[in-house]
């Protein structure tokens, strides 16, 4: 959850000169003229082409305070992106979307059996922490010990989800093999150890507490989140954090993998979200992946030298409902505001103003590239706009007008509901501005309020409406756990119904993908109809850069652009 609580996306603008009409406003610029439709390679120029070495500043729009990305305090994407460089993973999501092994830490990683599940990753011998101990199993153990839920009760994840049904996790040849049996099949065993949940060394672990107890556990756990990193198993390390305002890495001397073209990336930390164009067009930074608002968009686009990129990817927009509003609890009432909320209308006037790329998002649990798509949601006519259907629905249920005001069937008044966004997200409110003034005809006062913790205010339930984005992973399975069934603790609007519980279940536990993804959809049909949530599109991601930085592109996934930090350089003049 804290992933899609920082990572609230408002517009992707574009930068540069002009977008191109064959990609749909996609692109502006040269540096990303292929990313549409290669967008693995785009912005690409082999160790030859770029200048040796050289420094390169990045602009992030949050400060960190936790560097344990497996708690639920330092679960955040800005701090994701700066560890990148740092915390070795088993898998990595590419920019098109698809999951690749490791390739620098791994030399395999495989199912070897199905009942129970195996799995044996193979490490590359050469693999070590930047202070020349090995990376091995033992990494791999403590990484799991801490996230099980059963050995370190104390310690707050962010998610058990996959490696509670770990058995046991088994070193082999010195600790480069590494066996892992499951307890019952776990269909998205490629997020086990990759970029959601990286590895943090065990060996400085057991200098901070005795990691064969749950109270040891949880005090190395908590040491990593205070501690700013020296250690590093990537190509980077940190060189120097500077509270509030930058993080520098430089390369990692003990790296084992291809040397990075760079001397030195620093993050520049600007929480103003109106800093980041100014930034960048003072030549402060030189690679930006903001949460851009409207008004910002055109400074970018006259930046001379800058090129841009609009991506759509696995984050999107939804409108949620607290079902713990005993208003809301009726299902009647709650697809009668879903049906009246007109979904393209929305687009045309935030997002739509700047790609014509951006359609209604018809699934919970998968986005159109994602070969499980199915469209969900337009036959039950939630998200068109329906007022009539809307009413339809209302007066069979027993509701009436009066007055203007919506009232139940035995005479009570539907009270004003509030609507929470996070502040200062300009595109975030005028969705809730539209969608209090689409409600208004069936009777409902919508209050809009912003937030300066939309997180705080999700998490405590604070909210009868609140609009936001999930930053999805490609594994929808074990993402379909966490948001939609009982108890969950990303399951904010108290949803549950056992069937849904049931059917994601399965799914997550499915040895059959095209099997799983029946079920997944069968569920999302289900939980559709309960009109609990209603997506509304696939949040744009944006990235401006000048045009002599290289292999910098467009990830629209938790990864982010870091996903290859190390062929990152700057072109060679001429």
């Amino acid at each position: 959850m804290a992933f899609a609580a920082a990572f609230v996306v408002a517009l992707a603008g574009c930068g540069g000169a002009r977008s191109t009409g064959a990609a749909g406003q996609v692109q502006a610029g040269t540096a990303f003229a292929t990313c549409y439709a290669n967008p693995n390679t785009c912005n690409s120029a082999e160790p030859g082409k770029l200048r040796q070495g050289g420094q390169l500043t990045y602009a992030i729009d949050k400060n960190i305070s936790n560097w344990n990305l497996l708690s639920s305090r330092g679960n955040v994407l800005q701090t994701a992106w700066v560890l990148s460089g740092l915390l070795p993973r088993t898998f990595i999501t590419a920019p098109d979307l698809t999951v690749v092994m490791n390739n620098d830490l791994l030399d395999s990683a495989k199912v070897t059996a199905t009942f129970p599940q195996t799995i044996v990753y193979k490490i590359k011998q050469n693999a070590v922490w930047s202070d020349g101990a090995p990376i091995t199993a033992d990494d791999f153990i403590y990484n799991w010990k801490v996230q099980n839920g059963r050995d370190c009760p104390n310690c707050a994840v962010v998610s058990t989800r996959g490696y509670d049904q770990i058995k046991s996790v088994v070193g082999t040849d010195n600790g480069k093999t590494v066996t892992v049996t499951l307890s019952k099949p776990l269909t998205d065993w490629k997020q086990l150890w990759g970029s959601g949940s990286p590895l943090y060394p065990a060996h400085l672990a057991v200098q901070h507490g005795d990691t064969k107890s749950p109270q040891g556990l949880a005090e190395s756990f908590a040491w990593f989140g205070t501690a700013v990193p020296t250690y590093s198993g990537g190509p980077f390390q940190i060189d120097n954090f500077s509270n509030n305002e930058s993080v520098t890495l430089v390369p990692n001397p003990k790296w084992y993998g291809p040397h990075p073209q760079l001397e030195r990336v620093t993050y520049r930390i600007l929480t103003d979200p109106n800093q980041q164009a100014t930034a960048l067009q003072n030549r402060q930074v030189q690679v930006i992946y903001p949460q851009p608002q409207v008004d910002q968009v055109q400074q970018v686009r006259k930046i001379p030298g800058v090129s841009s990129f609009v991506g759509l990817g696995l984050s999107w927009e939804h409108v949620d409902l607290n079902l713990m509003n005993p208003y809301l609890a009726d299902p009647a009432l709650r697809t009668a505001i879903f049906t009246a909320i007109n979904r393209q209308a929305i687009i045309d006037k935030t997002v739509g103003q700047f790609t014509n790329k951006i359609k209604p998002l018809n699934s919970h649990n998968f986005v159109p590239q994602q070969s499980g798509y199915e469209d969900v949601i337009s036959e039950t006519g939630q998200g068109s706009g329906s007022l009539n259907l809307a009413k339809q629905i209302l007066d069979a249920a027993g509701y009436r007008i009066d007055g203007g005001q919506l009232k139940t069937g035995i005479g009570m008044t539907v009270p004003p509901l509030r609507m929470r966004y996070a502040a200062k997200n300009e595109v975030r409110q005028a969705e809730c501005e539209l969608i209090a003034q689409m409600v208004k005809p069936l009777g409902i006062t919508v209050t809009v309020a912003p937030a300066d913790d939309v997180g705080a205010v999700i998490s405590q339930g604070d909210f009868d409406i609140v609009v936001f984005s999930w930053v999805g992973t490609p594994f929808p399975y074990s993402g379909a756990v966490q948001l939609w069934t009982t108890g969950q603790g990303s399951n904010f609007g108290r949803y549950s119904n056992p069937d849904v519980d049931r059917l994601i279940t399965a799914a997550a536990s499915s040895p059959d993908e095209v099997l799983a993804k029946e079920e997944l959809n069968q569920a999302d049909r289900r939980l559709t109809k309960d009109a609990y949530v209603l997506p509304l599109y696939q949040k744009p991601t944006f990235i401006a850069l000048y045009n002599d930085v290289a292999n910098v592109r467009n990830n629209s996934s938790l990864d982010g652009p870091q996903y290859n930090i190390a062929e990152w350089g700057l072109r060679a003049a001429g």
